[in-house]
């Protein structure tokens, strides 16, 4: 008998372990959405049946699922997503070998695409492709009250020469949020951070990049390039000041001088409004450094700052800084800078940053500068960084900017906080000191290539 119970729970045992096998094997990893999702810009039915199409690249799909980003409950799922890049209505086709809930429950794909794509994505491939992919008419429509503000010809390399204009769209009427709720799901999907505006606040303003050009029949069709969305805030006491919030130029489009032309209009219209300035929330690397670009460029052609950046490029010619007690920054002087905001538009900060890719521009050809450019870089980041504190520990330096010395005045005073700037020097001056090398060695980059962009175009 006591055999008997032995086996028995032995085998009960066994059929445990058994279950317990199975059950973990059947668990749903699910999939990551970059990984089974692909999405096409077409303008025409040929387009659409083209397996090499346009395919855009979203910055992250997961993002647009809930919990842990990945789509549960298919086997072989494959989601092929076409937009018109001439409506911008959209259609996906969603096909998988089964479905089952293996734990995880099994994901909601058309709730979670009309996350994205809301009211412009369309259930029938035939209406896509008939009605909604050849609406010539939508763009045309929705812009047909905006005003135009800049117009340049553009002739690429392959392809017919076509016109380009700026248009300036006012929210908080029916065209413009109708247009804008098309485009913002690409935005979405490509600007990193960004999330819709308020249509209805007339405060925000589209300045629409399209292009006019003559198809087969010889009609002119308008196609959206890009566009920047901009909010126009109150400035004391009687002034008024734009930030630009969102900005795409489309994938097919971008690096063909596309953006540079949407900034400039921008700030030609900000000339015309005498507005306060422009400003840029939160703009990433490359954006920076389109704005960098385009600023810049207005810089270059601004006379009345031509004289001060001569002579900082003269000082920085005329002996080496590291043999001085005290790198300047060389920095314009106060009026200089009033005089670009108000005449360009162009912020403090922004300016300040450009000022030293006109320098590295004045010594070009550089390389027999290149350790005074880079000491001058350097004390500014330092300055910007740790403040007054930098230098012999107890001590402060207080530069003292002058409208006639660009070596710039300067004083020094003892610290009160001596103590404290001499023990976090010890601690982690080291690491300090390589951390900034570092972002000398990344800014020095960046104006190199800014520089580069601008002299190879002259």
């Amino acid at each position: 008998m006591g055999q008997k119970q032995k086996q028995s729970l032995e085998l009960d045992l066994t059929e445990t372990k058994k279950r317990r096998r199975v059950g973990f094997s059947g668990t749903d990893a699910g999939v990551e959405a970059k990984d089974c999702i692909r999405i096409f810009l077409v303008s025409s039915k040929e387009e659409f049946d083209d397996p090499e199409s346009f395919v855009v690249n979203p910055v992250d799909l997961n993002g647009f699922f809930d919990g842990e980003g990945k789509i549960y409950g298919y086997e072989d799922l494959k989601i092929s997503i076409w937009i018109s890049s001439i409506s911008f209505y959209a259609y996906a086709d969603i096909t998988f070998r089964s479905s089952a809930d293996r734990g995880k429950g099994i994901t909601e794909l058309k709730e979670a695409l009309q996350a994205i794509f809301a009211e412009t994505l369309v259930d029938s491939k035939d209406e896509f492709l008939e009605k909604y992919l050849v609406d010539r008419n939508f763009l045309r429509t929705n812009i047909s009250d905006g005003k135009v503000l800049k117009t340049k010809a553009f002739n690429h390399t392959g392809s017919d020469a076509s016109d380009v204009e700026v248009v300036r769209l006012v929210a908080g009427n029916m065209a413009t949020g109708q247009l804008y709720s098309h485009i913002i799901p690409l935005t979405l999907l490509l600007v990193n951070g960004s999330s819709p505006i308020d249509v209805t606040d007339s405060q925000w303003e589209l300045y629409v990049l399209v292009q006019k050009k003559a198809d087969e029949q010889g009609e002119i069709q308008s196609m959206l390039l890009g566009f920047t969305a901009v909010y126009r805030f109150y400035h004391y006491p009687d002034d008024s000041r734009l930030r630009l919030g969102q900005i795409l130029v489309l994938p097919p489009y971008q690096r063909k001088g596309y953006g540079c032309f949407l900034l400039e209009a921008l700030y030609d219209f900000a000339i015309s409004e005498n507005v306060f300035d422009i400003t840029i929330e939160e703009p990433l690397d490359e954006l920076q450094n389109l704005r960098s670009c385009v600023e810049t460029r207005r810089l270059l052609r601004f006379e009345p700052i031509q004289p001060l950046v001569a002579k900082a490029v003269s000082l920085l010619k005329s002996g080496r800084l590291s043999k001085k007690t005290h790198i300047p920054r060389v920095l314009p002087p106060p009026s200089a800078i009033d005089d670009v905001r108000k005449n360009l538009k162009i912020t403090k900060k922004q300016f300040l940053q450009c000022w030293e890719v006109l320098i590295y521009i004045g010594l070009i050809p550089v390389d027999k500068y290149m350790e005074n450019f880079v000491n001058i870089v350097s004390a500014r980041l330092k300055y910007d960084i740790l403040g007054k504190d930098f230098g012999t520990a107890g001590k402060q330096v207080l530069e003292v900017p002058n409208d006639v010395d660009e070596e710039m005045s300067f004083v020094m005073i003892k610290s009160g906080a001596g103590e404290d700037i001499t023990a976090m020097t010890e601690d982690s001056g080291t690491n300090r000191e390589e951390e900034l090398e570092k972002l000398v060695q990344h800014r020095v980059k960046e104006i190199q290539l800014i520089a580069k962009k601008l002299t190879s175009n002259v």
